[in-house]
């Protein structure tokens, strides 16, 4: 009888957990799917061509002429919190949260100071926030482009902004990244005429599509002085962690509207982080090592002629946040790894004089700036 007593009194205790464990096992499954749900209603959805006004307009009045010479930089700033000290979970190191707020200031501090002393004509940057966790929702765009309500970024420029990331929640890893919004900002010596935002292919599936980057091309467009041309300047940011089809079909659609600008007779400039190394580049000083992220290549061959394609392989535009570089034992290209990745794609009627990374020692950002002198004819 006690037997059977502690066997019924087993039974309704192991019942009553796997009651338990079930009903925590279906709250779980609805909490995800709940939040699933909600992410997928507010996900960020641009339409595939959006028009764009600029965000501060400089006060000259002139344009730019056949014969001038202009100088260009683009570089990724890392939302202002990827410097030497930092590493990054999706490059497989650890961290998520990746400066304190001292530090993004400090970096942003001298990633504005260098601009300013640069002076481009025209500049490109990449991953730059305007209102994100990971960055302690500081208005970077504001910082340094400046408004006519706060005029403290960079002077005498026109700044075009537009969003390739955008999600009101990442829910991964943990810490989550939380909530994002960025860009990518094109600055200018001139008004702009117009400019849009052109949405490029993404290569993700529901449900990792949902708070992930909807990559696409800032196209702004400035009238010449004396021609019916334009001055067409593409900013970009392509595909990173994908499993190599996002930056095929995104190279595609760029070099389709590459040829349509050419064709029609205008200047044409694109610029930015390709997250690929050109096929006419010689980088073999920075070899790919074993585990690394691998970079990928374009074939310039593919754009046909009239086309130049220039990066500077003499030093490193990106490294591996696998690691930071402060807490690099070694750092050299054997045991580091470092990439070219930043450069520019220009039309046969401009004529580049010179092309040259910035060697800030990755102090500031995992990229470093690139500058390129060109001509229009």
């Amino acid at each position: 009888m006690t037997i059977l007593f502690v066997e019924n009194a087993m039974k309704k205790i192991l019942i009553k957990t796997l009651k338990i464990l079930l009903c925590l096992l279906l709250a779980l499954l609805l909490f995800v799917a709940g939040g699933l749900g909600v992410l997928t209603i507010l996900e960020y959805r641009p339409a595939e061509v959006e028009e764009l006004a600029p965000e501060t307009v400089c006060d000259r009045s002139d344009t730019p002429a056949a014969g001038d010479k202009l100088k260009l930089v683009t570089w990724n700033i890392g939302y202002g919190a990827l410097g030497d000290n930092a590493d990054f979970f999706m490059d497989g190191g650890s961290m998520v949260y990746t400066a304190d707020r001292t530090r993004l200031a400090q970096n942003l501090e001298h990633i504005r100071d260098t601009l300013e002393e640069l002076s481009p004509d025209v500049l490109f940057v990449q991953e730059i926030d305007r209102d994100s966790d990971r960055s302690y929702h500081t208005e970077e765009v504001r910082y340094l482009s400046g408004d006519r309500a706060d005029p403290t970024g960079m002077t005498g420029m026109s700044f075009v902004f537009a969003n390739n990331f955008r999600a009101s929640f990442v829910p991964y890893p943990i810490p989550p990244i939380g909530r994002v919004n960025s860009g990518i900002l094109t600055g200018t010596a001139w008004p702009v005429a117009s400019a849009q935002r052109i949405q490029l292919p993404c290569p993700f599936s529901w449900p990792v599509r949902i708070a992930n980057l909807k990559r696409c091309l800032l196209v702004t467009r400035i009238p010449v002085t004396d021609s019916d041309k334009e001055l067409v300047l593409v900013n970009l940011h392509l595909e990173a962690f994908d499993d190599g089809e996002g930056k095929i079909a995104q190279t595609a659609q760029l070099a389709e509207l590459l040829k349509k600008e050419r064709d029609a007779g205008n200047y044409v400039i694109a610029g930015g982080d390709f997250n690929q190394t050109f096929s006419n580049i010689d980088n073999s000083a920075y070899p790919e090592l074993p585990g690394k992220w691998h970079s990928g290549w374009i074939d310039v061959s593919a754009l046909g002629d009239g086309f130049t394609c220039v990066m500077d392989p003499r030093t490193p535009s990106g490294r591996s946040l696998d690691q930071s570089l402060t807490g690099a034992a070694e750092k050299d290209p054997a045991h580091f790894q470092y990439y070219v990745l930043d450069g520019f794609i220009v039309t046969d009627n401009i004529s580049v004089e010179s092309c040259d990374v910035i060697d800030l020692g990755f102090k500031y950002s995992d990229h470093n700036p690139l500058q390129v002198s060109v001509t229009l004819h």
